[in-house]
């Protein structure tokens, strides 16, 4: 292995779209712009220097409004590490920032698969994630 790391699988572990009824779904249509994106990472070693990464990412409305949709996907990678890597800052670095980038447009994809097949066509994500930007105010 030349890199830190290799991506051995990724798929949808868990899917989540829901709009409970008509007047839910007509008003989120017209408010949907007010949606926010929020994601979560998550990680678990497994055997032979395997990491599974689950990044999950919610796209819903952070104001007190009773109607609502919801959507959320979690997204796992089974990442292999390079033996070479020992320090604990690179790992993190490798599962927070690296792995990020290398799936975030199929993640992408697939929200915005969900939200289109929702019923919600007009949707774009103007803006990509900077998973460095977020490590560093992270660690920094």
């Amino acid at each position: 292995m030349t890199e830190k790391y290799k991506i051995l699988a990724k798929y949808i572990k868990d899917l989540s779209s829901e709009t409970p009824d008509i007047e839910t779904y007509l008003y989120v249509k017209e408010y949907i712009s007010n949606y926010k994106l929020g994601i979560d990472i998550s990680s678990k070693a497994l055997k032979n220097k395997m990491i599974e990464v689950n990044t999950k990412i919610k796209f819903e409305d952070q104001e007190k409004s009773k109607k609502k949709s919801y959507f959320e996907i979690v997204y796992s990678t089974i990442v292999k590490i390079d033996n070479q890597i020992k320090d604990k800052e690179e790992l993190q670095k490798i599962i927070l920032v690296d792995v990020q980038n290398d799936i975030y447009l199929d993640l992408e994809k697939s929200l915005l698969d969900v939200l289109h097949n929702s019923g919600y066509q007009n949707i774009k994500f103007s803006k990509k994630v900077d998973f460095e930007s977020l490590y560093q105010k992270r660690f920094n």
